[in-house]
């Protein structure tokens, strides 16, 4: 999170890079995608009230300026009771030592009612994670038994909340073994790194601070204190956890290499970087090296971070790393990584090279020094218009709240960012023609997309630091074709993370992956969206399945199907929500 009161803030962003390998069949390089539609008149309508939400995040502020305070919270999509709808669940902080919040503090989670509204079912779920200071939310089926799990990361232990598929919750950390106690959990993400057909977890953990070691960073005068730089403290260790398959899980994070080097974890990408057909690992540090680990197909991880050039930006630094994401983004069949860092810093886009190594993209493609004093800190990449290309949505606030008293040109809440791919990994700048909702300054933290309405386009949720949620919906940007795909896997996990999806329409391949983490401690719609721009007829849709497992099927557009593993589609409901 590169917290600090200087122009250099702090962690590194790096990105994807990985082995070459032929395994799968993709695009070859230069290879004409797709023809670009023109731009949609798209934009963003914050409903958050009329849904009928009232979270609040509580920022647990006080002038100690505890480092904890700053991180904000994430927030998820989860489908929880399977009605075809997505759920959401917001991530709480909780009392400290010096803070007393006036009322006991609680995640939430809110039913989608499929009519625009959701209600607070909290209390009868049980996942209000009393007394946890919380930070992020990973979803997944872990025990294979068709409903998603919760597992919640956060300040001296996580949480994970087993789906008992009646519309409750029950914790079942001490049996799972996943409680990382001791440690400040941020982002995890569930991938299976071995392909045994059962969800691992990775968990990124940050620093060593605690109320005792609080340092006095900042200016001493009234009101000019500030958040320290993480430099002051020690890094923690990544954990991985393998999956046992009885409601259990292993500590592999050192056998695995994956919890050898000190970390300074903030974000997560679980994908496969170098089309082998195994998920490697990649994670946004703060002010240290960004790690990319290769899969090695024998429970163990090859650390390539700085051989790669993901560790560090192309001059060298170890920049202010948060969010993270993976995806083609001109189409050459290989997974382009992003990564945002905090103000007078750059958010970066490394191109995967397929060799192995990636380079900083980030002035070619067009994005360069445009948000040079805003702080990034959540990312997705989403094809915001259903044109074909996918486009970087960025949630940006800064991490002191006395900023200008630094840098008064510098603003505490700050506007989302849209960056529209133009075409073959080229951005163009358009948050202004969004909506007054999109670009309303926030102090964003959590932020995740889903298609909550089922029409067809990607709306966001996020999770505002000391303030109420956000809730975007994307109105306009069905006008393009489209189709979204859950997956059910068989003998792969249930969920069908690490599949290959490969769309074939009228002289254009897109490919997209089931994959892990994403973003900035938070979990967003499972399912594998699809733009489609003005083609109208789909050649062929092919899944290549973690088990190996090929399916290919001729499918319709702009519908969202359930195809199982080996079955191919199957009856599922999507209920389309009114009310645009």
């Amino acid at each position: 999170m590169g917290l600090g009161f200087g122009p250099t803030c702090g962690a590194i962003l790096a990105v994807s890079a990985a082995l070459i390998s032929s395994g799968n069949s993709t695009p070859q390089a230069g290879q004409s995608r797709r023809l670009r539609s023109s731009a949609n008149a798209v934009h963003f309508t914050d409903i958050r009230q009329s849904a009928g939400i009232t979270f609040r995040q509580d920022g647990t502020q006080t002038e100690e300026k505890y480092y904890l305070e700053t991180m904000g919270t994430g927030v998820g999509w989860i489908d929880y009771d399977q009605d075809g709808l997505q759920d959401l669940f917001f991530v709480q902080s909780a009392a400290t030592d010096i803070y007393k919040p006036p009322s006991p503090l609680r995640s939430a989670l809110y039913h989608n009612n499929g009519d625009g509204t959701f209600t607070d079912v909290t209390e009868k779920a049980g996942v209000g994670g009393k007394d946890q200071y919380g930070q992020g939310v990973a979803v997944a089926d872990f025990d294979n038994d068709g409903y998603p799990d919760l597992y919640v990361t956060g300040y001296g232990r996580a949480i994970l909340y087993h789906n008992n598929g009646n519309g409750t919750f029950t914790d079942v950390t001490a049996k799972a073994g996943v409680a990382d106690e001791g440690g400040w959990s941020t982002s995890a993400g569930w991938f299976d790194y071995d392909k045994d057909g059962w969800l691992d977890l990775v968990v990124t953990n940050y620093i060593e601070w605690t109320p005792k070691n609080n340092l006095w960073c900042g200016e001493h005068r009234p009101g000019y204190r500030s958040y320290c730089h993480p430099g002051n403290y020690k890094g923690q260790r990544i954990k991985l956890y393998h999956n046992n398959h009885d409601g259990t899980f292993t500590d592999v994070s050192d056998a695995s290499g994956v919890g050898k080097p000190e970390a300074k974890g903030m974000g997560v990408v679980l994908a496969d970087l170098n089309n082998d057909g195994w998920p490697d690992i990649a994670i946004a540090n703060d002010s240290w090296p960004n790690f990319l680990f290769i899969n090695k197909h024998n429970g163990t991880f090859e650390d390539v971070s700085l051989v790669s050039g993901l560790a560090a930006s192309e001059d060298g630094r170890y920049e202010a790393g948060m969010g993270i994401d993976a995806a083609d983004v001109d189409g050459d069949g290989w997974l382009d990584v992003y990564i945002t860092h905090l103000d007078f810093e750059l958010n970066r886009l490394y191109h995967n090279n397929r060799d192995g190594t990636f380079t900083d993209d980030t002035y070619r493609c067009g994005i360069g020094n445009k948000a040079i004093l805003l702080s990034g800190v959540s990312m997705k990449f989403v094809d915001y218009d259903n044109d074909g290309w996918v486009d970087t949505l960025q949630l940006n606030g800064a991490m002191l709240d006395n900023i200008q008293l630094y840098h008064s040109e510098v603003s505490y809440k700050e506007p989302l960012l849209m960056f529209r791919n133009v075409g073959n990994g080229q951005f163009e700048k358009v948050s202004d023609s969004l909506g007054s909702d999109f670009v309303r300054p926030i102090a964003g933290r959590g932020l995740a997309t889903a298609d909550f309405d089922n029409d067809g386009d990607i709306d966001i949720a996020i999770n505002n630091r000391g303030d109420y949620p956000s809730l975007l919906r994307n109105d306009g940007g069905s006008a393009n074709h489209w189709l979204e795909v859950l997956l059910i896997g068989t003998r792969s996990n249930r969920d069908g993370i690490g599949a290959l999806l490969k769309v074939t329409s009228e002289g254009f391949v897109h490919v997209e992956q089931a994959k892990g983490g994403m973003s900035y401690m938070s979990a967003s719609d499972p399912r594998i969206h699809f733009g489609l721009g003005s083609r109208t007829k789909i050649a062929s849709l092919e899944i290549t399945w973690p088990s190996g497992q090929v399916d290919r099927l001729n499918v319709a557009i702009d519908q969202i199907l359930a195809i199982k593993e080996g079955s191919g589609i199957v009856p599922r409901k999507f209920p389309k929500v009114p009310g645009k």
